[in-house]
């Protein structure tokens, strides 16, 4: 018995180290694409939500404080309700000219968390990102996730869910403009 146990504990740890450097497992690289949208994770890349690799609910473009003429494409892709949880889906695109380092949500936002919220205009709520039992945010890492130039990566964020009464809330990303009226879908 402590054999298996032992034996389950290095096979999670060996997936989850395959799964932070970007190895499949089987010999090859994953290149973490899936529709031409990358995917990032709170450990890093993941796989991106099929459902909304293509749904793009509002986008816009703002300047980003990383360096002069920086720009980002903000896409909202989808809030979604499932049980007491809301995940909000959301596609960075980082136009940064010559950048000298990796990009991240965190250097895009001026090296400033972005602290994800959803605001709730009905019940007159600000929704921030839940923890999991040990601490950590169920999002995507602001830090860790890195984002290549001139390309979408998906991200994610989760939030405990509005009353059913709230058909739309506004999202709050970083120092970037609010997008208005996001609907929830349930």
């Amino acid at each position: 018995m402590r054999g298996t146990r032992t034996a389950t504990v290095l096979l999670a740890a060996a997936l989850l180290i395959g799964g932070v450097s970007g190895c499949s497992g089987l010999g090859g690289k994953s290149d973490g694409h899936t529709s031409g949208v990358r995917a990032a994770n709170s450990v890093g890349l993941g796989k991106p939500s099929v459902e909304t690799a293509g749904k793009v609910v509002v986008k816009g473009t703002f300047d980003s404080p990383l360096a002069a003429g920086a720009k980002v494409d903000i896409a909202i892709n989808s809030l979604h309700v499932d049980g007491r949880l809301a995940t909000l889906i959301a596609q960075f695109t980082p136009h940064v000219p010559n950048p000298s380092s990796s990009l991240s949500l965190f250097s895009l936002n001026g090296h400033n968390g972005i602290d994800p919220a959803l605001i709730d205009p009905v019940n007159l709520k600000r929704y921030v990102v839940v923890k999991d039992s040990g601490g950590h945010e169920l999002q995507t890492s602001e830090i860790f996730a890195t984002l290549a130039n001139e390309q979408p990566t998906q991200v994610f964020f989760t939030f405990a869910a509005p009353p059913e009464n709230v058909k739309s809330v506004n999202v709050q990303l970083g120092t970037w403009p609010t997008f208005r009226a996001i609907p929830v879908e349930r």
